[in-house]
């Protein structure tokens, strides 16, 4: 199991020691909210960004970027420049399947893999034929927007089916889950067949950063 920390709740006044700190202490990707108070009602696309460069000069860990907007387009560019690992859309941002094949094939001509998220209450079964094309599935469990949730139960079942459908298909992506994910139900997760977990109060409100992120581990 991978984990991608989320760095949405890292306080600014320590950003930097944190960053360290979690690099050190083992975090495979830092975690990216991008949030544009459209999409969600939070907006944290200024600090995100103040994040991102940050990360970029202190650290070679790679960026995990969620987009949760509605200009998906234009937040694809600015987040480019960072050359995250992975730029992840929202498959409920798009108006239909041509937008999202188009960003999906812009993200990969800029050699980035591409991931598509979906929120709780979105069918696993509406992005089936856009896994082929895709590097990652982001699978939300707690409705996106705003950090410290408690996991939704439900979604557990998603990411089994996923799963499932994957072996049955012989494809080749990564199954994430992001929201409300800690040591109490890590297991349940690994069982349905999860690759990378994101973590990020879990992690970043723990007295030590290596035990959290080994404990999801």
């Amino acid at each position: 199991m991978e984990v991608s920390t989320s760095v949405l709740t890292v306080k600014k006044d320590n950003c930097i020691k944190t960053f360290y700190n979690l690099e050190a202490a083992g975090t495979d990707y830092f975690h990216i909210d991008v949030m544009d108070g459209k999409f969600v009602e939070d907006d944290t696309s200024a600090l995100m960004k103040e994040y991102c460069e940050y990360l970029n000069s202190i650290t070679n860990i790679p960026l995990d970027v969620h987009l949760m907007v509605s200009d998906v387009m234009s937040y694809i560019n600015s987040y480019l420049v960072y050359e995250p690992r992975c730029i992840t859309v929202h498959y409920e941002a798009a108006k239909d399947r041509e937008q999202l094949m188009n960003w999906i094939n812009y993200i990969k001509e800029n050699n980035i893999k591409v991931g598509i998220s979906v929120k709780p209450q979105t069918d696993i079964k509406e992005i089936y034929e856009l896994l082929p094309y895709i590097h990652v599935v982001l699978i939300m469990t707690v409705e996106p927007g705003k950090g410290g949730q408690a996991l939704i139960p439900d979604t557990i079942e998603k990411i089994s089916k996923l799963n499932e459908y994957r072996q049955q298909n012989n494809l080749e992506f990564d199954i994430e889950a992001d929201g409300g994910i800690n040591s109490e139900n890590i297991e349940k997760m690994r069982e349905a067949g999860c690759d990378i977990v994101v973590a990020g109060t879990y992690i970043v409100n723990s007295e030590n950063y290596k035990e959290a992120i080994n404990s999801l581990k």
